[in-house]
C-alpha cells in the first residue's frame, strides 16, 4: 500500500475509534501507533516512543497552558464571575433583556482572565442562571445566553487554543493574542445584539430588570477592579514586551490566587480544588497533544498533508472556495468534536494548504494569524452544535428542567451571528490584522 492510501485507512480508523467514544487523545495515539508501526515498522515507532513525551511536554511554551488554567480556577473560587455579572446588569440590565446581555458582558471579562469556555460556561451559568430565572427570564433563552457566551472564553485572550495553535504552527503567541481581541470584541457584541432581536420578538421571554443608580453602577464597577488590573498586567505586560507570555501567566495566576484568598475561595478544601482542577484539565490536554504528535508524525511519513496540499495547490480552486471548503469541515467536525482536538487533528493538514495558496495578498504572517483566528472562531462554534454541544451539556447540566432540544433551539440565532461573524472575517481580514498594525 502507498502512504496515501495507509493515511486515508488510519484516518477511517480514528473515525471508528471516536465512533466507539473512545477518547480523542488515546484514538490518536492508537491510529498513528498502528499506522507508523504499518509504515515504518515496530523497531522505528518504538524507538521514536523513547523521546516522544520528553520532546513534547518540555516545550517551554506550553508551561502556559497549566498557569492560565490554574489561573482560571482560581478566579472561579475567587468570585470574580459574580461581580462582572453584577456590574454588566448595573449598567445594562433595566433594558429589555439587558441582564442577558450582562451575561454576556461577564462571560467576556471572565474569559479574559480565564482562557477555556468550559470553565467560563460553568462558572457563569452558576452565578447568572439563578439571577435569569428570579427575574423572570425564559429558562430556554437564559441557558442558550450562557451556552453561547461561554464560548467568548476561548476568544477573548488569553486563549488555551490559541496558544496551541502558535506552538504547532510556529507562530508568536503575543500577535495571536492581539489578532484575536477585536474579533473577540465583535463577537460578544454580536450575542448582544441577537439577545436585543431575540427580546423584541419576544418580550415576555426577556424582561426588563431594575434601573440602578450611578451610585450603585460605580459600587457594582469598583468590584470588578481585581479583573480589570489583572487583564491589564497580564496582557499588558505581554504587549508591551515587559514579559514573555509564560511570565505573565505566572504572575497572573499569583494575582488571582491573592484575589481568591482574600476573598476566601482559597479556604479549606478551595485550594486543593483548584489545583486538582487544573491538573485534570492539564493531563488531558497534555494527552491530546502526545496523541496529535504520534498522528502527526505518521501523517509526516506518509506524506499525506504535503501531498494534499499539493493536490490542492494544482487544482487551481479559487483561494476563497478552498478556506470555505474548510470552514465547512470545521463546522461538520464540530458536531462530533471537541475544539483543542479539531485544532490538533486538521491544522497539520489544513495549515499547508492555506500557506500554499494566495488570500487578499496576505504576506505568510499575516496570513498565518489570520488563519489562526479564522479556525478558533469556526471550531468555538462546535462548543454549541448538535449533538456533542460541550457547552450546551454543561448548562444543561445545571438546569436540568430544560430540555436540551429548547437550549439548541434557542441557540440557533447565536449560531447565525457567529457564521455572519466568520463570513466577514473571510472578506475582512483586517478585523484580526488592524490591531497588529496599529501596535507597529
Amino acid at each position: 500500500m502507498t502512504g496515501i492510501e495507509w493515511g486515508v485507512l488510519v484516518f477511517v480508523l480514528l473515525l471508528a475509534l471516536l465512533a466507539l467514544r473512545v477518547h480523542i487523545g488515546i484514538a490518536m495515539l492508537l491510529a498513528g501507533s498502528i499506522g507508523y508501526t504499518a509504515v515504518a515498522g515496530l523497531a522505528p515507532m518504538l524507538n521514536y516512543f523513547k523521546t516522544a513525551a520528553y520532546a513534547r511536554y518540555s516545550v517551554y511554551d506550553l508551561s502556559v497552558v497549566p498557569l492560565f488554567l490554574l489561573m482560571g480556577q482560581f478566579a472561579t473560587h475567587g468570585g470574580l464571575s459574580r461581580a462582572l455579572f453584577k456590574a454588566g446588569n448595573a449598567f445594562i440590565g433595566h433594558w429589555r433583556g439587558g441582564m442577558a446581555m450582562a451575561g454576556v458582558t461577564a462571560c467576556a471579562g471572565f474569559g479574559a482572565i480565564c482562557g477555556s469556555s468550559l470553565a467560563t460556561a460553568a462558572t457563569m451559568g452558576q452565578v447568572a442562571l439563578p439571577e435569569l430565572k428570579a427575574h423572570a427570564y425564559s429558562e430556554r433563552l437564559s441557558t442558550a445566553v450562557i451556552a453561547a457566551g461561554g464560548t467568548l472564553g476561548i476568544l477573548i485572550p488569553p486563549s488555551v487554543p490559541l496558544v496551541i495553535y502558535a506552538i504547532m504552527t510556529e507562530q508568536n503567541i503575543a500577535k495571536l493574542f492581539v489578532a484575536a481581541f477585536i474579533p473577540g470584541i465583535i463577537a460578544a457584541m454580536g450575542y448582544m445584539l441577537v439577545i436585543g432581536i431575540i427580546a423584541r420578538v419576544k418580550p415576555m421571554d426577556a424582561p426588563r430588570g431594575d434601573r440602578y443608580t450611578w451610585s450603585q453602577r460605580l459600587t457594582a464597577l469598583l468590584e470588578t477592579w481585581p479583573v480589570l488590573l489583572i487583564f491589564a498586567v497580564v496582557i499588558g505586560g505581554i504587549y508591551g514586551g515587559f514579559f514573555t507570555p509564560t511570565e505573565a501567566a505566572s504572575i497572573g495566576t499569583v494575582a488571582t490566587a491573592f484575589v481568591a484568598w482574600t476573598s476566601g475561595g482559597l479556604r479549606g478544601k478551595g485550594f486543593m480544588e483548584c489545583m486538582y482542577g487544573a491538573a485534570a484539565a492539564t493531563g488531558m490536554i497534555f494527552l491530546i497533544l502526545l496523541g496529535a504528535d504520534v498522528l502527526n508524525v505518521f501523517l509526516a511519513l506518509t506524506q499525506i498533508n504535503t501531498e494534499l496540499a499539493k493536490w490542492v495547490v494544482s487544482m487551481n480552486w479559487p483561494p476563497l472556495m478552498v478556506v470555505f471548503a474548510i470552514i465547512i469541515i470545521y463546522l461538520f467536525l464540530g458536531c462530533i468534536m471537541d475544539s483543542l482536538s479539531m485544532l490538533l487533528l486538521t491544522i497539520p493538514v489544513f495549515f499547508p494548504i492555506i500557506m500554499g495558496i494566495d488570500i487578499w495578498g496576505m504576506d505568510a504572517e499575516s496570513k498565518a494569524i489570520w488563519f489562526g483566528i479564522l479556525a478558533l472562531m469556526v471550531v468555538e462554534i462546535g462548543l454549541i452544535t448538535p449533538p456533542v454541544g460541550m457547552n450546551v451539556f454543561i448548562i444543561n447540566s445545571m438546569a436540568k428542567n430544560v430540555p436540551m432540544k429548547e437550549t439548541f433551539k434557542y441557540v440557533m440565532p447565536f449560531l447565525a451571528s457567529d457564521i455572519l461573524r466568520i463570513v466577514a472575517l473571510v472578506f475582512f481580514p483586517s478585523m484580526a490584522l488592524i490591531a497588529l498594525q496599529m501596535l507597529k
